[in-house]
């Protein structure tokens, strides 16, 4: 049963900030996106040196990992064996060009 004076409810508002009532204010519950600056910028967008050194640590790091664990599959190593075949076929030849060129 509802009384005349209630108001009406609301439909739900997904946007709408639930937040808490403090000294009659309401706060909201979610920090405002943006009002904390970010620690790896600058204040005029510049990412700092340290979050640069970080990337490119880990960008390398991840790079290594993953040499090493296609160096420990067999296709990996099959691949390896092929390239220093060719590697050793290629200096052969330079060597009788050379030779024929009269070095």
């Amino acid at each position: 049963m509802t009384t005349p004076d209630a108001p009406e409810p609301t439909p739900y508002d997904p946007s709408a900030s639930t937040g808490q009532i403090i000294d009659g204010e309401v706060v909201p519950a979610d920090p405002v996106i943006g009002s904390v600056p970010d620690p790896d910028y600058t204040e005029g967008g510049v990412p700092t040196f340290d979050f640069v050194r970080d990337k490119i640590e880990n960008r390398i790091a991840t790079a290594i990992g993953s040499q090493e664990l296609a160096e420990s599959t067999p296709e990996g190593q099959s691949v390896d064996e092929m390239m220093r075949t060719r590697d050793e076929a290629a200096k052969k030849r330079l060597e009788e060009i050379r030779k024929s060129m009269g070095r």
